[in-house]
């Protein structure tokens, strides 16, 4: 035997659940709003100025750029291009290590994984420039990095010698 109570409390009975339940969802997701969580896409990548390795006399001419990019975001970012100052073909390269030897690559793109880093070194990743102007050591440089998911980074390289590059 059902029992129906009518009335205010007959209608509170009914509606009581439905409006708790939005009430909780209208709370949490105001939480989630005043601590950022809601509207936020990926995050963009970070970098601080890189160097450029001043090319040997008498040895190839081409020189290499290396930039360490941060990624504090949760979604991977991939550098896609590189370009400088001075124009001219960059290309993004790997050291792929094959036992005590090696051989560098070209790659499309250079993985920046989520809440990780990618740092460019002469042993593994850099920007590859096969003909640069004359540089000078000291001398900084403009270069455009462009991602798969961030917006361009505008930064600078110092050119440093084989001897003043970061260990």
């Amino acid at each position: 035997m059902r029992t129906w109570i009518s009335g205010p409390l007959g209608r509170l009975a009914v509606a009581g659940p439905p409006v708790g339940a939005a009430a909780l969802a209208l709370a949490l997701l105001t939480g989630w709003t005043a601590v950022g969580g809601a509207g936020v896409g990926p995050r963009p990548v970070e970098a601080g100025p890189g160097w450029v390795l001043l090319p040997t006399a008498g040895a190839a001419t081409a020189t290499a750029a290396f930039f360490t990019i941060r990624n504090p975001g949760d979604v991977p970012d991939e550098l896609t291009g590189a370009g400088w100052e001075f124009g001219g073909p960059i290309t993004l390269k790997r050291h792929l290590h094959q036992g005590a030897a090696g051989r560098w690559e070209p790659v499309p793109g250079l993985p920046v994984p989520g809440r990780g880093e990618l740092a460019m070194t002469p042993e593994d990743a850099d920007l590859m420039i096969p003909a640069p102007p004359a540089l000078r050591p000291g001398q900084r440089v403009a270069f455009t990095l462009t991602f798969r998911h961030s917006p361009p980074l505008h930064l600078t390289a110092e050119v440093r010698t084989a001897a003043d590059r970061p260990r």
